[in-house]
């Protein structure tokens, strides 16, 4: 299709505040496309019109969305915050809204409808109220590193149009007998006197179990000062505690977090959409975004955002031939060994057949002998031969080793 890239940016923009209309639209032309044979097209439309509703799914309503109503004064980026005494180490860090502007992060369904649940309580604090109960103001986020908490807890925040006091681990844990409990308090104190969402991120760091033969008592003071002040916030305002290691917590730490969502590696569909989604103003074919899903299997959307960074990079670099992608991938992986997967690893490094065999038979990528030639730089008898050879070579159950 002729301008397709202008067309395709023209969508994406329509789709960053979508209604009904746009969408309908935007649908007409990817079936027609369809219709039409240019079935790539029409599949980037499809992508974009799905990331675009996965958008709205975690979103809150706008029908209901409320600002929370949170007793306390207002943050102004002036507002000076609390500091260690002996180090005037700053205990936390203001992020407003203005400042983050985030899309919604890309999850699976059932987390996004989770983290939409979280968000319309916490939007409507004083309708609840007149019903008698309370929206949980508590939230604990855990997951393995990359997999977009720290994002998530900003973007939601910002949905909130309230300030984000940053807990700054750094600051808070002293050396000084009694300091770090201390410290814990008067952010809290602050916390509590002004609308803002507290938000403390590397939570094992001061959360560890109170029990670790490895710790003296100061540990166990700052425990317990941490579940004293969160007891205390519990009914005044908004906290998000984030951690990369959640068996490193005290079980009385998570009994403080009503909400306790663990953020998962992506699936496939999500990350082709988030390989998508930081590819711009690369245009990749689709077969390209699928790809990149199918190579990162177990990676996070961090280290997808690093493969397509890459991925940007070659294409930059070799004006945008397609067959490189293969040596693209070969490169991150020998660059980036522990980021992926081992199994991936071995296959993208195996022969032809193997490689071509793989691809072709995996339901997930959906490759047709074409896609593979042009993702390989090669015809497609060519892929046809190689598989054909390979299975001749195999033994009698059909297996045959990745090396060939």
């Amino acid at each position: 299709m002729d301008h397709f890239p202008i067309i395709q940016a023209l969508c994406r923009a329509a789709l960053s505040q979508p209604s009904p209309a746009v969408r309908k639209q935007i649908e007409r032309l990817r079936d027609a496309l369809k219709e039409k044979g240019d079935t790539k097209a029409a599949s980037v439309l499809a992508g974009m019109l799905t990331t675009a509703e996965r958008t709205s799914e975690i979103s809150p309503s706008r029908i209901v969305q409320s600002r929370a109503q949170l007793s306390g004064e207002t943050l102004r980026p002036n507002t000076p915050v609390p500091v260690d005494r002996e180090t005037s180490a700053p205990l936390a860090q203001l992020i407003f809204p203005s400042e983050t502007r985030l899309s919604a992060p890309l999850f699976n369904d059932t987390v996004s409808k989770a983290v939409r649940a979280v968000l319309e309580e916490w939007s409507n604090l004083e309708p609840l109220a007149e019903v008698g109960v309370q929206a949980a103001k508590t939230c604990l986020l855990y997951g393995a590193p990359g997999t977009g908490k720290t994002r998530l807890a900003l973007w939601m925040a910002a949905q909130l149009e309230l300030p984000i006091l940053l807990a700054r681990i750094d600051g808070l844990v002293s050396s000084f007998l009694g300091t770090t409990a201390r410290n814990i308090a008067n952010l809290f104190t602050f916390a509590n006197r002004y609308r803002c969402v507290l938000l403390l991120d590397e939570f094992d760091a001061f959360a560890k179990l109170r029990d670790d033969p490895q710790e003296v008592g100061e540990i166990k003071r700052v425990v317990n000062a941490l579940l004293q002040n969160l007891d205390s916030r519990r009914d005044v305002g908004l906290t998000i505690g984030i951690t990369n290691h959640p068996q490193l917590l005290d079980s009385a730490v998570w009994r403080r977090f009503e909400v306790q969502l663990e953020v998962p590696k992506p699936d496939f569909d999500v990350r082709v959409e988030i390989a998508r989604h930081f590819m711009p103003p690369v245009n990749a074919p689709e077969t390209h975004l699928r790809m990149i899903a199918w190579f990162t299997d177990g990676a996070t959307g961090a280290e997808i955002e690093t493969l397509v960074r890459t991925y940007k990079k070659a294409m930059a670099v070799q004006n945008g031939e397609e067959r490189l992608l293969l040596d693209t991938l070969r490169q991150f992986a020998t660059l980036n060994s522990g980021r992926i997967d081992a199994t991936r690893k071995e296959l993208i490094f195996s022969s032809n057949g193997v490689l071509f065999r793989t691809m072709k038979e995996d339901q997930q990528l959906g490759f047709s002998l074409e896609d593979i030639g042009r993702i390989a730089g090669k015809d497609k008898s060519t892929i046809a031969r190689n598989i054909k050879t390979l299975e001749k070579e195999s033994d009698g159950s059909g297996t045959v080793s990745a090396h060939g």
